[in-house]
């Protein structure tokens, strides 16, 4: 199948690219190098993407959004990575899409919906994904945090960690045990706005890379629920999670697809004009070769992305191609970026280049939304021989 952009995804790439090249720019090496996220600033970012229909691609117009499909989406996406050189923002616009716009698309009721949806998608208020715990990462569904049915709703009490945009979110869907004798199949998700009695937030986690965006911590504690804010069915946690996992590891990292094409672009412009033994390094087989790698796992991930896009779309994407989608793509982008170092040497050295600031955040790729081993452990659990 010919996945090449249709004329409208070829008219938005170019569209999300120009926009993201001149405003999400600025700011970066110093939020970076601080790992202070000033609130006013990135709202008024955040904002900014959201007028410019970012955050409502792939949602219905009648909550707010394009109206666009996944793969068209998915291209527009792509676009804004070219552009933007943030990998942290772009990585908090694709967490918003698949972790927190589509589980309430899907699993929320109607009044859900009316409620939130279209307040996300303005910008207005800013979502999160609230699953990792202390003692359960990749095993998700191992969650301590407990809500307790009452005659009005739930008490929800428990921390959660690693949470993306924990400082400066408005809303967060939470996983919590409704019923802990159940397992997996007593986990329970929930709406939870970030106002209510009893919620806390940590300060910004001090991490290596991803540092334009704050992760940190939230707590919960004797936090009373309205039985409105469960989505889905009581119990239904594992589905929902399911669902988002499949879709946060097949469409996250679109954005940063686009983005490894602007760092290769980089490159071949620094191994051209970069001097040393009376030419240029470009004519060096192990710098060549290296462009050559960059461009080749490129069109691999670019062409995975865009099937990964169209499977959903089509109905067909599944637990093992979200895991190899973000299997590849992920260990693609850490490889390239360790290239792009060796290729710069020492100007790519210095802390506050993107050269330096890719490497710190794409070591962050291989395990967040769940490790590459436990990617490989998904694959591998579901491969299956073809009869002939």
């Amino acid at each position: 199948m010919d996945f090449s952009f249709s004329k409208e995804q070829s008219e938005l790439f170019g569209s999300y690219r120009a926009f993201a090249a001149e405003h999400l720019n600025d700011g970066i090496g110093q939020a970076d190098q601080s790992g202070i996220i000033e609130p006013d600033h990135y709202r008024q970012k955040w904002r900014m993407i959201a007028d410019f229909g970012v955050l409502g691609l792939a949602m219905p117009k009648s909550y707010g959004g394009l109206g666009h499909s996944i793969e068209t989406a998915t291209a527009a996406l792509i676009g804004l990575g070219e552009g933007c050189h943030d990998n942290g923002l772009l990585l908090a616009i694709n967490a918003q899409l698949w972790t927190v716009l589509h589980p309430i698309l899907e699993f929320g009721t109607e009044e859900q919906k009316q409620e939130w949806l279209p307040r996300i998608v303005s910008g207005d208020i800013i979502g999160c994904d609230a699953v990792s715990e202390a003692q359960s990462g990749s095993d998700a569904m191992g969650v301590t945090t407990t809500a307790r049915e009452i005659a009005d709703g739930f008490i929800l009490d428990g921390a959660k960690v690693y949470v993306g945009q924990a400082t400066t979110c408005d809303l967060a869907v939470v996983f919590a045990q409704t019923t802990p004798d159940a397992g997996a199949w007593g986990v329970s998700a929930f709406l939870v706005p970030m106002d209510a009695d009893g919620v806390s937030r940590s300060e910004p986690l001090e991490k290596t890379g991803y540092r334009t965006i704050a992760n940190g911590t939230l707590n919960f504690e004797n936090v009373h629920l309205p039985s409105a804010a469960l989505l889905g069915r009581l119990g239904a946690g594992k589905a929902i999670f399911g669902r988002s996992s499949t879709l946060e590891r097949q469409l996250i990292f679109a954005s940063h697809v686009g983005a490894m094409k602007r760092q290769l672009d980089e490159c071949v412009l620094f191994a051209k004009s970069r001097k040393s033994g009376g030419g240029a390094i470009a004519q060096y087989q192990s710098v060549s070769n290296r462009l050559a790698d960059m461009q080749a796992r490129y069109e691999t991930c670019w062409l995975m992305q865009m099937r990964a896009a169209w499977q959903v779309d089509q109905g067909q994407e599944t637990p093992q191609s979200a895991a190899l989608t973000k299997l590849v793509i992920s260990e693609a982008l850490l490889a390239s970026s360790l290239d792009a170092s060796r290729i710069h040497a020492g100007p790519g050295y210095a802390f506050d280049t993107n050269v330096s600031r890719d490497i710190r955040d794409h070591l962050g790729s291989v395990f967040l939304g769940g490790t590459s081993d436990v990617q490989r452990n998904i694959v591998a659990k579901l491969l299956r021989p073809e009869k002939r």
